[in-house]
């Protein structure tokens, strides 16, 4: 063979292995990347090819899926979506997936490996591919309660109740919502323009933040419980009728500002019992100030602020600051200055001291299930942190009972039923101008001393006039219903 000839072979030998190794490069080391590249509409197209699994309540799917006739051949569908949104999160043709249907998919639609068997059967008996289902841990009876509440009383908010002896959540509500069925298509009239009315650019209530998990508040006066367990874990306080030495007035250390009280209060060396029946923020900020930063983020810790909570739908981190002054510590232990919460934290606290002082972590799947119904993955209940004693438990029990028989949270009494309560009206906006925020955390007990539910409300409403906002008015009445509603459910 002549060079010229030579040179040419080499030449198309080498652009042969080339078209080689590109083509095995694409099909091998970048498979993964273009199977789930979101404009590989092939992906989309088979995803949407069968319907998708259900997401279950009390046994019924809460969810469903309706044919299209396009390209597209399922969307879905949801049952009463506006109550179920904070839970379920959206599946969009258009706009992707969130929450549950987003952390789920893979069992949803029936990719997950763990069906891989099932499918593979599917496949040589002719079978179209399912998606299997997620079983929540929630109750519908809790659920509407929550959310009706939260509807009746308008304005914005959100509800959680949870189980205190496993973490179990029963209730995700949050106001306002929105339905996730009319942004589940692609079409450019009517999900594209649901979709657009919905931003919270163009609606300023922010009907798709999920208030239960993403927003954190001020707690108010609902904190006043985390600092009271502080006092009696540290030993600072034995006994709830141990009086304090709080003066009246109390001046903040190191200041000349006086801490008020929301009105002429019994609260000059008050009990501790007394203290949080009538919700004294002389004795809780001196208490916070006597302790110190130290030991309140401590105990803060052990109920779970400072760090995001997997329900599997991320929670928001509350928050309790350190390297604070020690006016901040008194503030900051009444629930105001940069406390802040989420709904969850505060049905968290909550939660613990109903269980004599242990924190059980709080989770919303129950368990997963192939499409034949049968269990891929149960959900254990898990310990997550101790930050009472029983004994110190049961003390801050009997206190957040009297505020419940005798004090500020009386609207949350069930008529049978031992409950503890307690009541906060969190201020916020530059020098508190805006309508302060109604708080109510609480748990209720049956005859055999076991705590069923927990439950925490917070009520935004910017238009109520602001001397009738309380947590005792708006929050309890939410709170007693949903409370209500889980003791029915279990007769």
């Amino acid at each position: 063979m002549n060079k010229p000839l030579r040179r040419v072979a080499i030449f198309c030998g080498l652009l042969m292995l080339a078209l080689l190794v590109r083509n095995n490069w694409i099909q091998y080391a970048q498979a993964d990347k273009l199977r789930t590249d979101e404009k590989n509409r092939r992906v989309a197209i088979e995803r949407y090819a069968t319907p998708r699994g259900d997401i279950i309540v009390d046994g019924e799917p809460i969810t469903g899926h309706k044919a299209t006739g396009g390209d597209f051949q399922y969307k879905r569908t949801y049952k009463n979506g506006a109550m179920w949104a904070p839970v379920t999160g959206y599946v969009s043709q258009a706009f992707g997936a969130n929450q549950l249907e987003s952390i789920e998919d893979g069992i949803l639609t029936g990719n997950d490996d763990r069906l891989f068997f099932r499918n593979t059967l599917d496949m040589l008996t002719g079978k179209k591919k399912q998606g299997g289902n997620v079983v929540t841990t929630l109750s519908g009876a809790a659920q509407k309660a929550a959310y009706e509440g939260l509807k009746k009383q308008g304005g914005k908010g959100s509800v959680v109740a949870l189980e205190p002896s496993t973490g179990k959540i029963l209730a995700l509500a949050s106001y306002p919502s929105y339905d996730p069925s009319t942004i589940a298509g692609n079409s450019l009239e009517t999900d594209a323009k649901a979709w657009q009315k919905l931003q919270k650019k163009n609606n300023p209530d922010d009907p798709m933040l999920n208030r239960a998990l993403r927003e954190v508040y001020p707690p108010g006066s609902t904190f006043k419980v985390v600092t009271a367990a502080a006092a009696l874990e540290h030993g600072m306080v034995e006994d709830a009728d141990q009086k304090t030495d709080t003066p009246l007035p109390y001046i903040m250390k190191g200041t000349t500002t006086e801490l008020k009280n929301e009105g002429d209060l019994p609260c000059k060396d008050a009990t501790l019992r007394e203290a949080l029946r009538v919700s004294c923020n002389t004795v809780f900020g001196k208490l916070g100030t006597d302790l110190g930063n130290e030991k309140m983020l401590e105990t803060a810790k052990k109920f779970g602020f400072g760090e995001e909570h997997f329900t599997p739908v991320r929670s928001s981190a509350s928050m309790f600051d350190k390297d604070m002054e020690p006016s901040q510590v008194a503030l900051s232990s009444i629930g105001q200055f940069n406390t802040a919460a989420t709904p969850l934290q505060m049905a968290m606290v909550a939660s613990a001291v109903a269980n004599n002082g242990t924190l059980m972590k709080p989770y919303m799947v129950d368990e997963l299930q192939t499409p034949g119904l049968d269990t891929i993955e149960k959900t254990d209940p898990e310990e997550m942190s101790r930050p009472l004693s029983p004994e110190n438990a049961q003390i801050l029990q009997s206190m957040m009972e009297t505020v419940v028989t005798d004090g500020t949270g009386t609207n949350a009494q069930i008529d049978g039923v031992t409950v503890g309560g307690k009541t906060g009206t969190a201020q916020h906006g530059e020098n508190n101008s805006k309508n302060p925020y109604a708080w109510f955390i609480s748990y209720a007990k049956t005859d055999d001393g076991s705590a069923p539910v927990a439950v925490a409300v917070v009520v935004e409403d910017e238009d109520a006039v602001r001397d009738d906002i309380s947590g005792g008015g708006l929050a309890a009445p939410i709170a007693k219903s949903v409370m209500e509603a889980v003791l029915k459910s279990k007769q």
